[in-house]
């Protein structure tokens, strides 16, 4: 959880990492902590996740949680910054679209809005990932991904709270996998952190 585990970690970043573990994310990801880096930031804390449907991981990522006391100039000034990762499989004949650069930061800014996770000083870039195969893997059929990493500022109110920026993020997985929004007034399950299957 800390990147100095030798070091008491503030009160707000314990906080922060508690509502992190608070956040309800859909049945199709699991998600479980990580090792943080540990020379980014004095504090870390990291979370991976896999979205999974009919057996099959469709989407893959990483949020990462920054805290430095004295606060960061690079971060707007703040004292925590969230680092994301998301990684999905899309069609092939999408990685031609100008478009999907775009639209692939939209599904994360969307998504922040939609969750009401204030944040300032976003930044990030979309990749599109197109594989052929030759040779004795020619018959394999092309692949394409889409991958976003992003990282901002969350906009933190006294109670340290950082659920619905897991919650964005857990979404933003999802959205690029292809998986349908969840009806408004439907209810998320549990996340099952630490369990598969």
């Amino acid at each position: 959880m800390v990147a100095n585990p030798g070091v008491d970690a503030p009160a707000e970043f314990t906080a922060a990492v508690a509502s992190m573990h608070a956040a309800r994310l859909r049945a199709e990801v699991f998600c479980e902590d990580m090792p943080a880096p540990q020379r980014i930031a004095p504090y870390a804390s990291a979370l991976s996740a896999d979205v999974t449907v009919d057996d099959d991981e469709v989407a893959t990522g990483r949020l990462i949680l920054l805290h430095d006391p004295a606060g960061n100039e690079a971060w707007g000034n703040g004292t925590f910054r969230c680092v994301a990762y998301a990684r999905a499989e899309i069609d092939l004949d999408l990685v031609a679209d100008p478009l999907v650069g775009s639209v692939g930061w939209s599904w994360l800014t969307e998504a922040l809005e939609s969750h009401g996770a204030a944040y300032v000083a976003a930044s990030g870039t979309v990749t599109r990932v197109a594989t052929e195969s030759f040779g004795g893997m020619a018959s394999e059929e092309g692949t394409a991904q889409l991958e976003v990493r992003a990282s901002w500022t969350p906009t933190m109110d006294a109670t340290f709270n950082i659920t619905a920026h897991v919650e964005a993020w857990a979404e933003l997985l999802c959205t690029a996998a292809g998986l349908p929004p969840v009806p408004e007034g439907v209810a998320t399950l549990p996340n099952r952190r630490g369990q598969r299957g």
